[in-house]
């Protein structure tokens, strides 16, 4: 327990005297989500600015009225305003990628990072989290889609048991195992990351193997971890709905934005608070003590004593005159 706390201490602490790189995430994150519902806002307006039950929509939340909205012809094809968020969405995953070792480079500095520097490692390290992030999806991809198979095939067998509660536990059951393998899984490549950025490692094979290695070595006090931060995710997105729907009234669109708007800014301190507990993690254990090498004993032999002989000569006797 005193292991998890230390992690979980380091990764707040980092996180708490690095503040800036969540809101300036979060200012990112709000501006594209902006632009990206540009095209569904304006079909939306063609249709409420035309009509009486727009009132139900503006001074509440009418779930028919918005089904019939999606429904009616001028509203057009919802590809078209879902694929400028899609694009918006992809622009903010290649952002991510290129300021991210900025923010794991300031998370291990002792001081505040300068902005040349933070940029000078956004920039070494692009194409580096590209090739990662490139890895990491095809690996999750493909064993979450082995996961979601083998969990399908157990509930099938589960709902052919006479024993009615068999397949709800085997639902849980597999739900759970599956999110500690995603999370031991992004513990794998958030520290592969952090490695390629901190060790300035361009061979990010390496980097993928060391991130595995440690993650075996250490995997209950980086599980643990990641998983307290998951429950506190958790309560925060909980709180925040229940702050919508019982102290926000139905006609309070401010109100609304509000709640919504910093419930997102804190749901992004559970996952920086991640990136914390990685960098301390690789701090303790993954860097390399400076000064200490690795050396061959030499053994010195002293050379054989020759024995000593002293000499006494005789001084000339002088002559006499």
């Amino acid at each position: 327990m005193r292991e998890h706390q230390n992690l979980l201490s380091g990764g707040l602490s980092r996180v708490r005297h690095n503040k800036r790189y969540i809101f300036w995430f979060y200012v990112l994150n709000v501006a594209l989500a902006w632009f990206g519902a540009g095209a569904f806002n304006n079909q939306v307006h063609q249709i409420l600015d035309h009509s009486l039950l727009a009132d139900r929509l503006v001074n509440g939340f009418d779930l028919s009225v918005l089904y019939e909205m999606f429904g009616r012809p001028e509203f057009g094809p919802t590809l078209a305003s879902a694929a400028p968020a899609m694009h918006f969405a992809f622009l903010f995953l290649l952002l991510t990628a290129l300021f991210l070792p900025g923010v794991l480079q300031g998370y291990a500095s002792t001081y505040r990072l300068p902005r040349e520097d933070f940029f000078r490692a956004c920039g070494r390290n692009l194409w580096r989290f590209l090739r990662l992030m490139i890895v990491a999806g095809v690996v999750m991809a493909a064993v979450a889609a082995a996961l979601l198979g083998i969990r399908s095939a157990l509930l099938k067998a589960a709902e052919e048991s006479t024993n009615e509660l068999l397949p709800f536990s085997v639902s849980m059951a597999t739900l759970l195992v599956i999110f500690l393998i995603m999370t031991a899984l992004r513990i794998w490549f958030d520290l592969a990351q952090t490695d390629v950025v901190l060790s300035d490692q361009p061979a990010v094979g390496r980097s993928i193997g060391a991130g595995f290695r440690h993650t075996w070595r250490s995997l209950g006090r980086l599980l643990g971890s990641y998983v307290v931060s998951t429950i506190v995710a958790a309560i925060v997105l909980v709180a925040g709905l229940w702050a919508w729907m019982k102290l926000v009234p139905p006609a309070s669109v401010f109100g609304a934005a509000v709640v919504s708007q910093l419930t997102l800014l804190l749901l992004l301190i559970p996952r920086f608070w991640q990136r914390g507990v990685a960098v301390t993690y690789y701090l303790q254990n993954m860097v390399e003590p400076i000064g200490v090498q690795s050396f061959t004993p030499v053994s010195v032999v002293a050379p054989a004593k020759e024995p000593l002989t002293a000499t006494v000569t005789a001084p000339p006797e002088t002559q006499a005159s």
